[in-house]
């Protein structure tokens, strides 16, 4: 059966989450729910992916078209409940021509919703000849869910919610996900007479699996993983669902030949590769799309954002983002290096230095209480302790360049924009503002004064 279209319900505004942002653009493992549903069945190529926007409309559809600029923007009105953005959707989507074949329908928050478990859905639905399949799970607990009662044949008969369960439906531990699929037509028919004669005044999906029995019968597959169909309703799921999901993740990095020493202080995003033999060490985090390489060293208390590590390398108790660490550099412990870094084989970075857009060449070393920007600094150098790079005029910033070899005496200060050559020498103090030819030394006149027996105005 085709996969004709895809609609994922975002118009909520989450108030349990007691929050200014709507629900659906908050993240979990560095991305948003809605970005998490969208790629998951972006991946399963439905012919039209449609997003139901209502609660901050513009932002959301904003956030949805970042994700997928081919996304269906349909705007819900007034008229509150899930059946009645399914109405809107396909009112929106038959405008266009009709739809044929089958129609998925998933809310927008079930972040660790995955492709796998969409696929099985669909599999399930098109063998069963089903006219409706709804997504289940089994909980050891399922307190507060929709149970799903089922005949004798394993067909849906409803769905009730628990405060309308009795004793014996209270005891099914199996529970709707809000996740469905429906035969085109049939949905087109079963929502169209969706009533909202309830005390929400509201229009439910779930009515409409009541209509699509007279059209076929009603599935259900139960998804495997419960924690992929698990829904955020306020933080505190949510960083429950956090904290299940990275562990996961460490464990998969454990099993692949990374040791984690701590994976309940340690958080790896979804897009971070780790080499094997790579070490992280409690209280890290690493996100976005950083990499690691084999046999580096990563932490304690260390946080990489769009990092690249390359192998051998140490970074210990600093911040990185967006900077490229070479083969057996060592970095930290307490440097922050900014974007656009990149640092050579064997080079160092040590405590209290900041970085930013510096290409540091192999062997360089700049150990401590030093700020490097907008700067090129060749191989084996030594930048002494207290070293500016004072690239900001006010209104424009200029470049540094300082060559190989070269020794910068302790608590120097260049001025850009100006060029160091090769092999130079600098004395403690200095103030360089003019270029400096290779193989020379160059150093600021400082004169002394001492004022003897002098003491402080009482």
């Amino acid at each position: 059966m085709a996969f004709s279209a895809a609609i994922i319900l975002a118009a909520g505004e989450g108030t349990r989450m007691k929050s200014a942002d709507p629900k659906v653009l908050h993240t979990l493992a560095g991305k948003t729910f809605l970005n998490r549903v969208m790629s998951s069945i972006r991946a399963l190529d439905p012919g039209i992916l449609a997003v139901v926007v209502h609660y901050q409309a513009e932002r959301v559809a904003a956030a949805a078209r970042s994700y997928d600029e081919n996304v269906t923007i349909v705007q819900q009105d007034d008229i509150p409940g899930t059946g009645r953005a399914v109405q809107c959707a396909m009112e929106q989507l038959s405008a266009n021509g009709q739809l044929d074949g089958s129609v998925l329908i998933a809310a927008s928050d079930m972040p660790l919703l995955d492709s796998d478990t969409l696929r099985q859905l669909m599999d399930f639905h098109a063998a069963s000849g089903n006219s409706a399949t709804v997504l289940t799970t089994i909980l050891d607990d399922p307190t507060g869910y929709g149970r799903i009662i089922r005949d004798s044949e394993g067909h849906v008969l409803r769905i009730v919610e628990q405060k309308d369960a009795n004793s014996s439906e209270l005891a099914v531990h199996e529970v709707n996900t809000s996740v469905y699929v429906f035969d085109a037509k049939v949905l087109a028919q079963a929502i169209a007479g969706l009533s909202n004669n309830n005390a929400q005044g509201e229009f439910y999906l779930t009515d409409a699996l009541e209509k699509a029995k007279g059209f076929g019968g009603v599935g259900a597959y139960a998804a495997p993983d419960a924690l992929a169909v698990e829904g955020v309703n306020d933080r505190v799921q949510l960083a429950s669902l956090a904290k299940q999901h990275n562990r996961r993740v460490c464990e998969a990095w454990m099993r692949a030949g990374v040791t984690i020493l701590d994976p309940d202080t340690t958080w790896i995003e979804d897009d971070v590769e780790l080499a094997r033999d790579v070490t992280v060490l409690p209280g890290s985090f690493l996100q976005g799309h950083t990499t690691v390489g084999e046999r580096a060293v990563v932490g304690p208390y260390t946080t990489l954002i769009d990092a690249v590590i390359d192998e051998e390398a140490v970074v210990e108790r600093s911040r990185v983002q967006g900077s490229h660490i070479g083969k057996a550099a060592n970095i930290g412990p307490w440097t922050y290096l900014r974007p656009g870094n990149e640092l050579g084989e064997g080079t160092k970075a040590g405590a209290f230095v900041e970085m930013k857009k510096a290409h540091i060449d192999n062997g360089t070393k700049v150990p401590h209480l030093s700020y490097v920007g907008d700067a090129h600094v060749g191989e084996h150098t030594n930048i002494g302790g207290g070293t500016i790079t004072a690239n900001y005029d006010g209104k424009r910033k200029h470049h540094t360049e300082i060559g190989s070899g070269v020794h910068v005496g302790a608590g120097n200060l260049f001025v850009a924009p100006v060029t160091v050559g090769d092999g130079v020498t600098t004395g403690a103090g200095s103030v360089v503002r003019h270029d400096v030819p290779a193989d020379s030394m160059v150093y600021s006149e400082n004169t002394q004064h001492v004022v003897e027996g002098w003491k402080p105005a009482e």
